[in-house]
């Protein structure tokens, strides 16, 4: 599965009305208020909450990969944001952030998770690819640059 399969213009922030770390990923979760595949969206919410008390997924470099399993989604589910703004998000190298994406999956695919987990950190290591996302104005311009990133990366 690709990671541009998973986003739709629905699941994009363009700019985060939020600064904070709970904030902008509470803006993300409620983004699958009306998906039939959250079947429980505050379980969902509490699944990402207490993976993030665990470790801060602000992985560095402006960007952050909140995510969680549980059974309260049918299938995996991701959204993205950006802000213009410095998010405060804890992140490890101690620098705001920009860039999030957030994956929600079910416990029991835990592989296919992990997977889509190293994907996105593997496109989101690169500088060139957070600079386009960060220059794009739209919804559509955000998809569009994973789309280009995926078939680039299948290509090498």
């Amino acid at each position: 599965m690709k990671v541009s399969e998973l986003l739709n213009e629905k699941y994009v922030i363009t700019d985060f009305s939020s600064t904070s770390k709970e904030d902008v990923i509470n803006e993300l979760i409620d983004l699958f208020k009306d998906d039939e595949r959250v079947t429980d969206l505050e379980k969902a919410r509490a699944a990402v909450l207490e993976r993030e008390k665990i470790m801060s997924t602000g992985v560095g470099k402006g960007f952050a990969i909140p995510h969680g399993k549980t059974d309260a989604v049918k299938d995996v589910v991701a959204a993205f944001g950006k802000s213009n703004k410095d998010i405060d998000y804890d992140a490890l190298d101690g620098n705001p952030v920009h860039l999030v994406f957030l994956l929600i999956g079910r416990e029991d695919t835990v592989s296919k998770h992990i997977k889509l987990l190293s994907r996105i950190s593997r496109m989101m290591n690169k500088d060139d690819f957070r600079q386009k996302l960060m220059e794009a104005n739209s919804k559509e311009e955000i998809i569009s640059i994973f789309k280009e990133e995926e078939e680039h990366y299948a290509e090498v």
